[in-house]
């Protein structure tokens, strides 16, 4: 057990570099397109752009995961992304800066779906690293949850700040060239670690990297699991909210550098949170805690937004940054728990298809939606004579709104979920495997 530990820690360390380095690309992309281009479309784009590729590939990530050794699916994930990041920086450049200017450049959408690939190809690693947990603890596997939760917040913290840092005085240059040369030091450490894995015995033939059949009837077999699922893609479908908005309503208050630096404090809270799991763990009953926690989420987004303050975003941030990692890690400890070893893979890489399709249909809608409707409507419209002499007026106060009426809806959801027969049911199938393993 302790070597199944000292392996786990160093892939955790490995993981850190290698999330810090893709979510960098990711939030210094973000930040420059906005900065270069003054546009909300494109940042919505972006995101948009990003949700598309985590949906059509999280499936196939799946696949590789259950179909080869982890460590090797994490190799590939490492080497996607080099690849990916020395195209990028070529293309970049190799191009005028003047045409990354206009919103409408080709050269423009090619570099961000260049660098989107090399980013979503993370996505390989991480749901290799939650199957191992699996492989390599028997107990715990909440608090091994809990503890890659905390490397992701950590990787969150340090990323706002050196993405923020980086564009606002050194430009998208630079950032390209730190995000190669972190990519390959990831890469050479992660072929010192020596990982032994469990055999896999498959009850089915050879999975397919594409198995929707079997991983449904997987997934359609413990009662409520879909439902969880379903529950995770709402929560997502709102999400694509903060996803496509979130930076340019920051950035209407604040600069970029102190944007990134107020991300970087305000991650803590992911830290703090996803601490706790590691040491603590979920509990008995880490459903009923999950839907407590999507009730203050909601409760908070309807309220953070409220008034034009950096302050009161700030503190409704930290809420929500130290309650998300509490969702994600319920999610995969329940498969951990209820799904066979062989298809758990697959099971989350289905369940991230599933969950990333609801952001970019948001992500996708709510550019154009906040732009043509929600702005002029608390600029020069309606709004501005209803409620702007309380809530404000601008472009901002347009954004604002829409925070708060995705906040009212997931709030309403939440407490329905309370009373779902899925909910009761998928508790019952935890509480019988974790008794099932004491056992």
């Amino acid at each position: 057990m302790q070597k199944n530990k000292f392996i786990f820690y160093n892939l955790l360390a490995n993981s850190a570099l290698a999330t810090i380095t893709n979510a960098f690309v990711w939030f210094a992309l973000t930040f420059w397109a906005f900065l270069t281009t003054e546009s909300v479309l494109v940042t919505s784009f972006i995101a948009g752009t990003f949700a598309v590729f985590n949906m059509l590939c999280a499936f196939l990530f799946g696949s590789i995961v259950d179909r080869y050794r982890k460590h090797t699916a994490i190799i590939l994930s490492n080497v996607l992304s080099l690849v990916a990041y020395i195209i990028g920086a070529g293309f970049f450049f190799l191009t005028p800066r003047e045409v990354f200017a206009d919103p409408s450049s080709p050269e423009l959408w090619i570099l961000i779906v260049i660098l989107i690939v090399g980013s979503v190809a993370g996505n390989l690693r991480t749901i290799a690293l939650v199957t191992l947990v699996r492989g390599l603890f028997e107990e715990d596997r909440d608090k091994a949850n809990g503890m890659i939760g905390a490397m992701n917040g950590l990787s969150f913290s340090v990323t706002s700040v050196l993405s923020g840092l980086a564009i606002g005085f050194y430009g998208m240059d630079v950032a390209l060239i730190c995000a190669l040369i972190a990519t390959v030091v990831s890469m050479l450490h992660l072929f010192t670690v020596k990982v032994e894995e469990p055999i896999i015995i498959h009850t089915e033939e050879k999975p397919s990297h594409f198995d929707f059949r079997g991983t449904l009837a997987a997934i359609t077999s413990m009662p409520g699991l879909l439902a969880l699922i379903f529950f995770t893609t709402f929560n997502n479908f709102l999400g694509g909210v903060f996803m496509a908005l979130m930076d340019p309503y920051g950035l209407s208050l604040v600069s970029v550098q102190t944007w990134g630096i107020m991300f970087a404090f305000l991650s803590l809270g992911f830290i703090a949170g996803s601490t706790y799991i590691a040491k603590y763990g979920l509990g008995s009953r880490p459903l009923r805690r999950l839907l407590l926690v999507n009730v203050v989420l909601w409760i908070t987004c309807i309220f953070f937004t409220i008034q034009p303050s950096i302050i009161l975003l700030g503190i409704g941030m930290l809420f929500w940054m130290t309650l998300v990692p509490f969702i994600e890690a319920t999610e995969h400890t329940v498969m951990q728990a209820v799904v066979p070893y062989e298809r758990l893979g697959r099971v989350i890489g289905f369940a991230q298809s599933v969950e990333s399709a609801a952001t970019p249909i948001t992500a996708f809608m709510i550019g154009p939606i906040a732009q043509l409707i929600f702005i002029p409507f608390m600029t020069t419209g309606a709004g501005v004579a209803l409620i702007g002499d309380w809530f404000g007026t601008g472009q901002a106060r347009g954004i604002a709104l829409v925070f708060i009426i995705s906040g009212s809806i997931g709030l309403i959801m939440t407490l329905l979920a309370f009373r779902s027969r899925s909910y009761h049911l998928l508790s019952d199938q935890y509480a019988l495997t974790l008794k099932k393993t004491s056992d």
